[in-house]
């Protein structure tokens, strides 16, 4: 495929390399008008107007010219059943490209916004959120939209889509409720909970299994369905107000991250503030697991655009999982399907790989107070949507929440109901 514009940015090309890599097919984009006319191939016109009637045309608006970040406009219409903005004349209807890089780079979180209570950035900011689309991956859908185009105007256009994949995802935070924290913690726990005490002895002397305790079950779910999940460790060496793991120094800590498959650091908050704790946690793990480490989310989803980035990049991570909101489940960049991370005060495309969450538990459970049965309604019907796209459903959950902890009944049940749905229809 051949792409003509007339001055080649650093945001085309990030947009260039996306449909690259989404639809596996190899396009050349030109600024040589001359060489676009000799091309036999698939041909678009990415420019203010249209110079031939047999490329397809979809006109700029300007944003992928632009080399600085301002306020955009975003006038939001219906276009063939979804939303779409950047509005043209011509054969698609809207400035797609544009619209794609606004979305999947987060533009609007590099400017103002009013944080959550975490200092986060807030989905009430996001246009996905206030146009009522967040539920959709709406760059999957209109890229192929955009594909059934343009094979209705160039029969020989083919390309190769990936298979619909399920990532299913765990934070361990507190990897046991009463296990392995210490006779000051555990003396503590049962002054602050005395109904307890009867539990706890329990647990503490090995005639019951700790409630947090979800790992074996995991492992043959994860057997049965032949998945193969990620385990993200919180390992801060001290506890704060939000990081309350149990400590790496712990020997069962250490056994159950060496025999765990696929294991990734969940980052605590305290790294957020002071990011030489980030090396010293991501070699705390890799110490542990005898394995070299390169996947990360940060615990809270407690992340900023740019500078969080750009230090996960610097210690050496390459893929990062955290594209997600701690309040609200949806698409945050608006896609089901994993990018590199474009720098946009760099003006760069980065090595570093998002991997975008679209479900997380305890969003159902303490943000929108649902019942198991309503998040799992939820959960089929976020995992439709990126069925439809051939997308990858990435799901959080937390060992605590699959346990036997009275708090969450029946969420272990509603998790194997959507397990064996989801691999049942693959």
């Amino acid at each position: 495929m051949f792409v003509y514009t007339p001055h080649i940015t650093p945001r085309i090309s990030y947009i260039i390399q996306l449909l690259k890599e989404r639809w596996q097919i190899e396009v050349v984009v030109t600024a040589d008008n001359e060489l676009f006319q000799q091309s036999g191939d698939v041909k678009i016109v990415y420019a203010g107007e249209r110079i031939d009637a047999t490329s397809y045309f979809i006109q700029s608006t300007g944003l992928l010219q632009q080399h600085d970040i301002r306020k955009q406009r975003i006038n939001c219409f219906e276009w063939e059943g979804v939303k779409a903005f950047y509005e043209t004349n011509d054969d698609f209807g809207f400035d797609v490209f544009a619209a794609v890089f606004y979305l999947i780079t987060r533009y609007e979180e590099y400017l103002e916004y009013e944080p959550d209570e975490y200092g986060r950035y807030a989905h009430w900011n996001a246009v996905a959120w206030k146009e009522g689309f967040l539920h959709q991956p709406l760059i999957d859908i209109w890229l192929m939209k955009l594909e059934a185009k343009l094979k209705q105007c160039f029969s020989s256009f083919t390309i190769h889509h990936s298979a619909f994949t399920f990532l299913p995802t765990y934070d361990i935070d507190i990897a046991w409720s009463y296990k392995h924290k210490g006779w000051l913690k555990t003396v503590g726990g049962l002054l602050k909970h005395p109904s307890t005490i009867g539990k706890r002895l329990q647990v503490l002397s090995s005639k019951e299994k700790d409630p947090y305790d979800s790992y074996a079950w995991l492992q043959q779910l994860h057997e049965q369905y032949q998945l193969q999940p990620i385990y993200f460790f919180l390992l801060a060496k001290r506890n704060s107000e939000h990081d309350k793991n149990i400590l790496p120094s712990k020997t069962a800590l250490q056994q159950l991250i060496r025999t765990t498959a696929a294991v990734a650091l969940h980052p605590s908050t305290q790294s957020t503030v002071n990011t030489s704790l980030l090396k010293e946690e991501k070699e705390m793990l890799q110490w542990i697991s005898r394995k070299k480490i390169t996947a990360t989310r940060n615990h809270y989803i407690q992340f900023h655009l740019p500078h969080s980035y750009r230090t996960v990049l610097v210690h050496g991570f390459t893929e990062e999982y955290s594209m997600g909101y701690g309040t609200v489940n949806g698409f945050r960049a608006s896609t089901s399907h994993s990018f590199l991370w474009y720098d946009l005060e760099k003006e760069e495309t980065t090595a570093l790989r998002v991997h975008p969450f679209a479900y997380m538990e305890a969003n159902s459970f303490y943000e929108l107070h649902q019942t198991s049965e309503e998040a799992l309604e939820e959960m089929k019907m976020i995992c439709a949507e990126v069925q439809k796209v051939n997308g990858t459903f990435i799901s959080i959950f937390h060992n605590h929440f699959l346990g036997t902890d009275p708090m969450f009944n029946g969420w272990r049940e509603m998790y194997e109901k959507f397990v064996a749905e989801v691999r049942g229809t693959k």
